[in-house]
């Protein structure tokens, strides 16, 4: 029997891509001898020197990962992956674009207080985002995006897909993953993107 892996896994709310690789995430916890530590990585703080490379400013780019940082250090680390869940289905396949009715609906879905948004427009919780989004800054690189992950404590930016791998194919793709994340010289793996997001 295999070694139970673990996978460490970076998150922002906003990120597209990092929502497909979560799901494909989800697959692989179903068919292989995963877990899973989801964590928080800011496309506000990775972008904060480039605010041209993501869709909001950088205050509104803080809002629902400061929600989920509140919400985790108030109610328990569970919360990261329901919340990002709950916000995660709204903001991509649901398409919703008003952040605040996606905080006020996710708290809701997952039975938090409603008060917990105003952590969106709190700086309390930033350090702690700040250090959740150096450490994959640590073990995959500077140049990162999002969705990042760690196997085993190797990490790297992606996977990315469209669409997720679902099943079998979800399977084949981890493991491909894990025999590069295995090797101690891997660095990089890319190809032009030509497609955007799939969410089926």
């Amino acid at each position: 029997m295999s070694e139970k892996q673990h996978v460490d896994f970076w998150f922002d709310p906003l990120c597209p891509w990092a929502w497909m690789t979560s799901r494909w995430m989800e697959e692989v916890v179903r068919i292989r001898d995963v877990d899973v530590d989801w964590k928080i990585i800011s496309l506000g703080i990775l972008n904060e020197d480039n605010p041209e490379n993501h869709h909001h400013g950088h205050d509104e780019s803080m809002w629902l990962v400061r929600v989920i940082q509140a919400a985790a250090e108030q109610h328990g680390g569970e919360y990261y992956k329901k919340l990002y869940d709950a916000m995660g289905s709204r903001r991509h396949p649901g398409g919703m674009q008003d952040l605040e009715a996606i905080i006020t609906e996710s708290l809701a879905e997952v039975g938090l207080p409603a008060d917990l948004a105003a952590a969106k427009d709190s700086t309390e919780y930033d350090d702690a985002i700040r250090a959740s989004t150096d450490e994959a800054r640590a073990v995959a690189g500077q140049d990162i995006g999002t969705p990042c992950i760690a196997v085993n404590g190797v990490g790297f930016f992606g996977p990315v897909f469209t669409p997720a791998p679902k099943g079998d194919e979800a399977g084949k793709v981890w493991d491909g993953a894990l025999a590069l994340a295995s090797y101690p010289g891997f660095y990089e793996l890319k190809r032009g993107r030509e497609k955007g997001p799939d969410f089926s």
